[in-house]
């Protein structure tokens, strides 16, 4: 790279959870730089989980954290072209990458669902994700299944 690599600025803890990956999910939920409707998206989107959950002893928060973590990916494939032949190449991920690629995956499946609101949406994808199934950790598995049909080209990484 020709420039120096960019800081990364802190995030500031979200009001009601105090945490900051809620603040850098609803910062990738925002749309044109409405921060407080991509919050009362979210917030709204907890209670709705806080009232559909059918484990008493997690939270919201806690459910959601578990449905990140379900969606985030371990291993993707990067191109690479060696000699004419362009190969599908698995590469491990960097954890902040992880965890950026699973919030963009679980906003990107949500918007694709036929609920009303988008909290109910946002909703409905997170209770999916915890329970291991839904569109956004059929993403995950199927980034893991092209990293294991193409585990054989990993030689190629240097």
């Amino acid at each position: 790279m020709r420039k120096r690599k960019a800081k990364k600025r802190p995030l500031l803890p979200d009001p009601r959870f105090n945490d900051q990956l809620v603040t850098r999910f609803v910062n990738n939920l925002m749309w044109d730089g409405k921060k407080s409707v991509a919050f009362k998206i979210f917030y709204d989107a907890m209670d709705i989980v806080e009232e559909k959950k059918t484990d008493e002893e997690k939270s919201a928060l806690e459910i959601w954290k578990e449905a990140l973590s379900n969606v985030m990916p371990h291993v993707e494939v990067r191109s690479r072209r060696v000699g004419g032949a362009t190969y599908q190449i698995p590469r491990p991920i960097r954890s902040d990458r992880k965890v950026s690629m699973a919030m963009k995956w679980l906003i990107s499946y949500t918007r694709k669902r036929n609920e009303k609101t988008m909290a109910l949406k946002l909703a409905n994808e997170v209770l999916a994700a915890a329970k291991e199934e839904g569109a956004a950790v059929k993403k995950r598995v199927d980034t893991h299944k092209m990293a294991e049909a193409n585990k054989a080209f990993s030689h190629f990484r240097f």
